[in-house]
């Protein structure tokens, strides 16, 4: 039987998953695929994502891929798993792609965003997907911050901890190249801003640690110059807190010829 190899791209809210990655002790985003695509294929299929986005982080724009000997349509996949799968979790698109094409390995880079209030009171609407940072934030404080994680440089200051073993499976170390960083505010909401990173790729809790440190930033807490210390020492406990999950969104994975 021939194997095909399906591309999927989906969005989903994170807010009552235990993450991406498929896992014992709750519901997850792989583990709602396999289990839909089993019933659709009526084969054991294991579905691989670009990354592991943590429990209550969102998506926009996931990518995945899986390999089935199914004769149906690619696009008839779309809405198949769209008529299994909760309304938390919407396939986007299903297309075929090349048989050495793989979700994770194959990404050029990856753009998440994160977004947060520095407002007294937060909307209730507003507080699962956007974190509440009440504080005097000041953006033009946090911009040569920016400027400093341009480029490659390793960022085990803002790795989870317990995770080093991981990241160095594939040669890197705790080393990635960011390509942008940026903090726009919302010119209809005051006090409504927004981190976002694209890179070639991102480690544990890399962007909400870096978030937590540069709200610390914004806040008057840390220099420029403490901040650039930071990001040299290599040492997690130099940086700030772990921001919170919910302002979390990856927007989309980038890739050369699927």
């Amino acid at each position: 039987m021939t194997q095909r190899n399906i591309l999927l791209r989906l969005a989903y809210d994170g807010t009552d998953y235990c993450g991406w990655q498929k896992q014992e002790n709750g519901p997850t985003i792989q583990g709602l695929l396999e289990a839909a695509l089993a019933r659709i294929t009526k084969e054991a299929t294991e579905v691989s994502g670009a990354g592991r986005t943590d429990a209550g982080v969102h998506a926009e724009g996931m990518t995945a891929n899986f390999h089935t000997g199914a004769a149906m349509p690619a696009a008839a996949f779309q809405r198949a798993l769209n008529s299994m799968l909760p309304k938390a979790v919407r396939i986007l698109e299903a297309a075929e792609a090349a048989p050495d094409f793989h979700a994770r390995f194959s990404a050029l880079g990856k753009t998440y965003r994160y977004d947060f209030f520095t407002g007294a009171v937060q909307l209730p609407a507003e507080r699962l997907y956007r974190a509440h940072a009440p504080c005097v934030f000041m953006p033009e404080r946090v911009q040569p911050c920016l400027q400093l994680l341009i480029g490659s440089h390793d960022f085990s200051s803002f790795e989870a901890v317990g995770t080093r073993d991981r990241s160095k499976t594939d040669g890197r170390g705790a080393v990635r190249t960011i390509f942008r960083a940026e903090c726009v505010a919302d010119p209809a909401r005051p006090e409504h801003f927004s981190f976002r990173f694209n890179g070639d790729g991102f480690l544990r809790c890399m962007v909400r640690n870096l978030a937590g440190t540069l709200l610390w930033v914004g806040a008057g807490k840390l220099s420029r110059e403490q901040f650039a210390n930071i990001l040299a020492a290599k040492d997690r406990r130099q940086a700030g807190p772990t921001a919170p999950a919910c302002g979390l969104f990856l927007e989309r994975v980038e890739y050369g010829e699927v």
